[in-house]
C-alpha cells in the first residue's frame, strides 16, 4: 500500500539537504529523488519545491549553477555547500531524536 502522507512542518528542507548529500541536482530530479527513496509516499509539490530551494539557498546552504539536463534542457543544478552539509548533520540528528522521543511516547499500546 502506498498511501502518500503530507511532509510533516519543517521536514521539506532536510530532505532537500539530504537529497542534495547525494549528488547535484535539479528542481525536477531532487523531487524524483525523493519520491524514489521513500517508496512514493512523499511527493513534494513544486509550488513547495521553488521556495523551499531558494530559501536555503538565500541561507547559504545551497548553491546553484546553470547546466544541461539529462534529456538535453537548460537546468539549474543545486548542490550543497559546507554550511549545508553541517546543517544537514545538526536537522538529522535533531530529527532522530524527535523520532525516537515520538516512538517512545506512542510505544506499546
Amino acid at each position: 500500500m502506498n498511501e502518500r502522507i503530507e511532509l510533516p512542518q519543517g521536514t521539506l528542507d532536510l530532505l532537500i539537504l539530504r537529497t542534495l548529500a547525494l549528488e547535484p541536482q535539479h528542481g525536477w530530479g531532487i523531487a524524483e529523488r525523493v519520491q524514489q527513496m521513500s517508496s512514493d509516499v512523499l511527493r513534494i509539490q513544486q509550488g513547495s519545491l521553488y521556495p523551499a530551494l531558494h530559501r536555503l539557498e538565500r541561507r547559504g546552504w545551497i548553491k546553484a549553477r546553470w547546466g544541461v539536463s539529462d534529456n538535453n534542457r537548460r537546468a539549474k543544478f543545486y548542490e550543497l555547500t559546507k554550511s549545508g552539509r553541517e546543517q544537514l548533520a545538526t536537522e538529522k540528528d535533531s530529527w532522530q531524536r524527535l523520532t525516537a522521543a515520538v516512538a517512545q511516547v506512542l510505544g506499546p499500546a
